[in-house]
């Protein structure tokens, strides 16, 4: 019996052993993604006979005699007409109930089965499927077709003031849909491994043996068997691989990480790093090539902490390199990185302080858990040039890295990337470009990698543990008298990132207040663990975490209200912004300041929250809860420093439409809207009416990449100057076609006006091909100069006293974005980031054994939000207009979650009396805690 697919019966029969996403995937039904292989995220749902099931662990065998609908024939499943959507794509189309997209297909399949009573319930019914982007807030009113602009009374959205630019439709401030939109919730969009079936069929796969020691030689490996295995094409062990040193991080200047790191070693330093590779026909093959191999090791010695690291004759991580060469601080003392300074004297500051607050902060490793899975394809074309597509945030940098480590000139080399499901930093490495690299190059046939959950989590990169010790002294006035901070970084085996997160961690942490006393020791360590990289917030989030709980302890010490004493601490329009060095920046500015509103914003509804708790009876849950109410403000550079680069390219198309050239990539940052907008606002035309093409390195010069929030700032940048350009050109060819001024031509949607006479852009654009005249702007931006974007998290919470369960009543940020090109998108990406730093802040944990093993390596033992984990934030915008981004816009991809967790701390420290100083704040840690206190009722005899 064949399987019927979208009405149509199956091409092929599935193996044995097949689990019907693969199957489904095979005969081209590419809407159905692979997000966990374990029936966790529900990313591969299709509907079996109209029920919904994880097609990830259905046996594609159950399915033959049965229908099996995919996000592909969804809508005519149905029955609606041909060219039209389901009523649930139809509103997750016009609610933009996505960031990324790689869960929507999961998320319509599973949303278009449900009734009405369903639909009341959607913490329960939605709980098997995961969004790592929105927040949930937008797919709950896509789901219920509710509007997409909820009450600023209550969870939503406002903007303060009255200065921000009235809406254009497709234009500035507008509410443009986003240009995928229909291909998202359609499951047509293209992401990295959604190839064409016959493509398909070309691949080789490559799978990848993992070291099983912490700290190891390799001495020999057999590869006999392996290659004996049917389908084994070949295997790739570090002798084939280049000698060059190279980071997987990626960064404009490759200077500013280490280079520790080479494709295939014969010294593993980490339990999961690549050992060999296996390629094969089939996935299956590779799989059972890696599993025939045979490896003699030589065990070394091991040290898993940094603390551990830093001791004198600790054993050593990458003693063998030369540290001058590879950027390493002390490959003797195993610290990759270090920070030594003071500004006035924290001696002096304390000796004048009436209060002094001193504690150990700890935060965790954390896991970027981005639905799609690293993965790349290479090939070598039949000129001799190397392909490579990839899940990537940094296309142009892949390639110079790809060219580094196998000495090849740019122009031999492409790299694109697709539509990327989710990023949040993960993905700003080269962690499977390279072995795809080395197996094309090496057998000239096109090879794909796709990592499983469980190399998610064990071989590629987590969020830096930080260990701060904390002290800090306040006068009883409220003035803060000195800062010190001793900060100990855990990058694990590999020093990517690991330089940078420590020095922009001690950054704006410090910066954001006025101290004449800082002192700063810090370190990057290496160990024996999996590595660290570049995670949302890049260090921030962990000083913060620590200097905003040490801003509450200091305000309790002197009776003030913790925001009050920020506002009186707090910098200024015109202070100097000084964390570790005694001169500011010189290129970061306040392109405009708005701190001040969000205190007032955050302030303003949490006052409101509670009167509404109180009018509404809710404010007494009993004697077994405890009620309080904690904020806390961050501040970021809107740009990475020392050079962040992008070049765009804007043309008017013969049918009078424009196409836009870009670098940067999108991952759910919402950049391809926004640089639509930015184009359309300055062509004065419509969003629709800009076409963006992206992340292909044959495209343009350069773009560094979508990180540290750039994409707004610096490729938008770059794009508006283009599209300005294209309009000075336009009207002047208009005005030499009419013999008139070109100040008497108007650009007005889709045609230019000559004179009080409309000329259609098409008609314009045939007279410029005529006469040879390409009509097309470049435009470049640098990243300099830089400005400051600002977020405040305010939450009431309440905590049970007997069992140390959590609630959080009302959670609430004000952001500072400059002027919002596109509202509902940035409220998106706020509610995005307070959910990620929600899971955090409670639960989310990368858990590292005694033996350096990871083992929380699915997600079934790794919790990320799910739908009834997020309360439903209310996100408010300060009215600033910046004069250093583009049209007056500050970047707002990180910054929403770097707050949140020490605003939580500071709301349970206001509820218990009890300072919880390490992350996550689980609920046991909870009770714990409120046990050691005497905050836990002991029960009497005849009640236990």
């Amino acid at each position: 019996m064949a399987i019927d697919i979208n009405g149509t019966p199956a091409g092929a029969e599935p193996r044995p052993g097949q689990c019907l996403r693969t199957f489904l995937r095979e005969q081209g039904t590419t809407g159905v993604k692979k997000g966990c292989d374990g029936g966790d995220c529900g990313a591969c749902t299709v509907h079996v006979d109209g029920t919904p099931v994880h097609s990830c662990i259905y046996p594609a065998v159950r399915a033959e005699g049965h229908s099996v609908t995919t996000i592909e024939g969804l809508a005519a499943a149905t029955g609606a007409p041909e060219g039209e959507l389901h009523p649930v794509q139809q509103q997750f189309m016009e609610r933009q109930g996505f960031q990324c997209g790689f869960c929507t297909a999961g998320m319509v399949m599973t949303a278009a089965s449900f009734d009405d009573e369903q639909k009341e319930n959607l913490p329960r019914n939605l709980k098997g499927n995961l969004c790592r982007c929105t927040g949930y807030r937008a797919i709950a009113d896509a789901v219920c077709g509710h509007p997409g602009h909820p009450d600023p009374e209550g969870p939503g959205s406002g903007i303060a003031g009255a200065g921000q630019p009235e809406p254009e439709p497709g234009r500035l401030g507008d509410d443009v849909p986003a240009p995928a939109s229909r291909a998202v919730v359609t499951g047509t969009a293209r992401y990295t491994l959604d190839l064409p079936a016959d493509q398909q069929q070309e691949l080789l796969h490559l799978k990848i043996l993992r070291s099983p020691h912490a700290h190891a030689r390799v001495l020999s490996i057999s590869t006999e068997a392996a290659l004996a295995v049917p389908g084994v094409v070949a295997v790739l062990t570090h002798q084939d691989a280049p000698r060059q040193l190279f980071s997987t991080a990626q960064h404009e200047l490759f200077t500013d990480d280490p280079d520790d790191t080479r494709v295939l070693d014969d010294v593993v330093r980490f339990i999961g790093q690549r050992v060999a590779a296996v390629v094969g026909e089939s996935v299956a093959a590779a799989e059972a090539g890696v599993r025939a191999l045979t490896v003699e090791y030589e065990e070394l010695p091991t040290v898993f902490t940094p603390q551990d690291a830093l001791l004198p004759g600790a054993p050593l991580v990458h003693g063998d390199k030369d540290g001058t060469a590879s950027r390493i601080a002390r490959p003797d003392g195993n610290v990759v990185a270090e920070l030594h300074t003071e500004l006035g004297s924290v001696a002096d500051g304390f000796a004048t302080a009436d209060v002094i607050h001193e504690q150990t902060y700890e935060t965790q490793r954390v896991q970027h858990v981005a639905l799609e899975t690293h993965a790349a394809i290479a090939s070598v074309d039949s000129e001799g040039r190397l392909q490579v597509r990839t899940s990537s945030q940094v296309p142009f940098l892949v390639r110079r890295t790809l060219c580094r480590v196998f000495g090849l000139e740019e122009d031999t080399v492409h790299v694109v990337a697709g539509r990327v499901g989710g990023g949040f930093g993960g993905k700003q490495e080269v962690l499977t470009e390279d072995l795809v690299a080395l197996a094309a190059l090496k057998l000239r046939r096109p090879v794909q990698l796709e990592l499983t959950r469980t190399e998610q989590f064990t071989a590629t990169t987590t969020r830096h543990p930080f260990t701060i010790r904390l002290k800090a002294g306040a006068s009883k006035e409220g003035a803060l008298t000195a800062l010190e901070l001793d900060v100990l970084t855990n990058t694990g085996a590999y020093g990517n990132h690991g330089p940078g997160v420590m020095f922009h961690g001690c950054g704006e942490s410090l910066a954001v207040y006025k101290c004449a006393n800082k002192k700063v020791d810090a370190h990057a360590m290496y160990t024996n663990t999996v590595p660290a990289g570049a995670f949302r917030g890049y260090g921030l989030s962990q000083m913060i975490f620590a200097i905003e709980s040490a801003m509450d302890e200091l305000a309790a010490g002197i009776g003030m209200d913790p925001l009050e004493f920020r506002r009186k601490n707090m910098v200024r329009e015109g202070d100097d912004m000084l964390s570790t060095q005694p001169e500011p920046e010189e290129d970061v500015h306040y392109g405009s300041y708005g701190l001040d509103q969000c205190l007032d914003l955050v302030r303003d509804a949490l006052d409101r929250g509670e009167a509404r708790y109180r009018e509404a009876g809710l404010d007494d849950l009993g004697p077994d809860w405890l009620v309080g109410e904690g904020s806390a403000l961050s501040m970021i550079d809107t740009v990475p420093p020392r050079g962040h680069f992008a070049h765009t390219r804007v043309g008017l198309l013969p049918d009078g439409t424009y196409q836009a050239d870009v670098g940067t990539a999108e991952f759910g940052n919402g950049t391809t809207t926004v640089h639509a907008q930015l184009a359309a606002t300055a062509l004065s035309t419509t969003a629709s009416a800009v076409a963006i093409r992206q992340s292909d390195t044959d495209l343009i010069e350069h773009d560094t990449g979508a990180f540290g929030s750039a994409g707004t700032v610096v490729a938008g940048k770059a794009t508006l100057a283009a599209a300005e350009e294209l309009a000075v050109r336009i009207r002047a060819f208009a005005a030499g076609t009419r013999q008139t001024q070109a100040a008497a031509c108007v650009l007005d949607g889709g045609s230019v006006v000559v004179d009080g006479t409309p000329v259609a852009l098409a008609d314009l654009a045939r007279a410029a091909a005529d006469a040879g005249v390409e009509l097309a702007a470049e435009g470049r931006w640098g990243g300099t100069p830089r400005s400051v974007a600002f977020n405040v998290h305010g939450f009431r919470v309440a905590v049970n006293r007997c069992t140390g369960e959590l609630k959080i009543l009302q959670s609430v940020q004000a952001a500072d974005a400059g002027v919002v090109v596109n509202p509902r998108q940035c409220r998106g990406q706020i509610e995005g980031g307070i959910a990620q730093a929600i899971g955090a802040a409670l639960y989310e944990e990368v858990v590292v054994d005694r033996g350096g093993k990871v083992t929380t390596d699915i997600l079934r033992q790794y919790h990320i939000p799910t739908f009834a984990d997020v309360p439903r934030s209310e996100v408010y915008f300060a009215d600033t207009n910046d004069t250093v981004g583009p049209l007056g816009a500050k970047s707002m991809s990180e910054s929403p979650f770097n707050p949140v967790a020490p605003a939580l701390a500071n709301a349970i420290r206001d509820a218990t009396g009890v300072r919880f100083a390490s992350l996550p704040i689980a609920r046991d840690r909870i009770y714990l805690g409120l046990k050691e206190a005497g905050l836990v009722p002991t029960l009497e005899p005849s009640a236990r």
